[in-house]
């Protein structure tokens, strides 16, 4: 029952970890922008590949992940602090940030002829945040079932992605600009919440390894 458990968490923790993140209410908006004159069948393909690329980019992050933290040398309490500290440090500019205009923000995109990869899924979707979120859990992954929940949970933000900026019309008409600005400070509050959080974790992590621990004995003595 607990494995059943955990794999539930994982799934609902995936979510609720990349949703506030890539925010796609927030993202409506900027969406809209940089597929301005496409009909929409354009728009639609672009939105479903931009969608299938980030799924694939956070999947590859995700099984690659052990291998880039081995190659590089990086314990998981470091990748829990560093992923931290960048999601808090997105969550704290979403929260201070200032309204900006997307249609000016995003001028140099709408001249790509294909917006799917770039800006769309990276760094749209699939930015550096989604990605160190992504490398974070597999901390919690001891096994093949861990890691299909979190490509499950993966896929499931991809679908609310997709569903919800194909209504992005819709969506920008009845919330506004400024109800936009608002879910966006809402949303970096959370992150900024999930970042703190994983820099806690971090910490602890250390504080508790007793590996950890006899190296910077080890360190201080010498």
């Amino acid at each position: 029952m607990n494995s059943i458990d955990h794999f539930w968490e994982l799934i609902l923790g995936t979510i609720v970890g990349l949703v506030p993140l890539i925010n796609p209410l927030a993202a409506a908006p900027t969406f809209l922008a940089i597929t301005e004159g496409d009909t929409p069948a354009r728009r639609n393909q672009q939105l479903f590949m931009a969608c299938v690329y980030m799924v694939a980019i956070l999947v590859g992050f995700l099984v690659g992940g052990s291998f880039i933290m081995s190659f590089f040398g990086l314990s998981m309490p470091g990748l829990r602090i560093a992923g931290g500290l960048l999601v808090a440090s997105i969550g704290s500019s979403m929260l201070f940030a200032a309204p900006t205009d997307p249609a000016e923000e995003h001028a140099a995109a709408k001249t790509k002829r294909d917006i799917a990869f770039s800006p769309l899924a990276m760094p749209l979707l699939a930015g550096p945040g989604a990605i160190a979120v992504t490398l974070g859990f597999t901390s919690l992954a001891s096994g093949p079932t861990d890691y299909l929940a979190i490509i499950i949970g993966i896929l499931v933000v991809a679908l609310m992605i997709y569903v919800t900026l194909r209504l992005s019309e819709k969506i920008v008409l009845v919330i506004g600009r400024n109800g936009m600005n608002a879910l966006t400070k809402i949303m970096g509050f959370i992150l900024l919440c999930i970042g703190i959080q994983f820099v806690v974790n971090g910490v602890l992590g250390i504080a508790t390894d007793p590996a950890v621990l006899h190296r910077i004995r080890d360190a201080v003595a010498s």
